[in-house]
């Protein structure tokens, strides 16, 4: 039996579900009435991780993100996944936003994450490995305590524990 047991905190999305997601809001987006005609496109391009969102107003560019983020939660896809590189608008009013999908954990959020974990006064070891943080510990009841208290934070991007051992 292994003397530490540990866990990552790593924030992944499934690039798949993303293309799924996009695809299926096209095609509502086709046939949706209040939406024809009014240029409404979804574009994801997988080697940059962006997502485009195009349309002809302000207002079909929320009923169009409305409905990319409702296909996303049904693949178990966090909207916490897009962040908003930046939003454009051309003189005949179309509006143009491009997110990011957000993968790895920044190196200033893994550091608050961790400050967070040391704040719990547990006999854990949590470091900084690239883009996830390592926990580990002798006792798997402090990690199980860990997880809950990492979920119960709201941080700004969607995590996930993986490698429990």
């Amino acid at each position: 039996m292994a003397s530490d047991f540990s866990f990552d905190i790593v924030s992944q999305i499934d690039l798949q579900a993303i293309d799924d997601a996009v695809n299926i809001s096209m095609k509502e987006i086709v046939n949706r009435y209040d939406l024809k005609g009014t240029n409404s496109i979804i574009e994801f391009n997988r080697t940059e991780k962006t997502v485009t969102l195009s349309a002809g107003s302000d207002f079909h560019l929320k009923q169009i993100k409305a409905i990319l983020i409702s296909k996303m939660a049904k693949r178990g896809v966090s909207n916490k996944s897009l962040s908003i590189k930046n939003t454009e608008t051309n003189l005949s009013g179309g509006v143009r936003e491009t997110n990011n999908l957000v993968c790895g954990i920044e190196k200033e959020l893994a550091k608050s994450i961790v400050k967070d974990i040391k704040t719990l006064n547990l006999k854990v070891q949590s470091s900084i490995q690239e883009e996830q943080i390592r926990v580990s510990s002798k006792a798997k009841d402090d990690l199980q305590s860990v997880i809950s208290f990492i979920k119960s934070k709201d941080y700004p991007i969607p995590l996930q524990f993986v490698n429990y051992r």
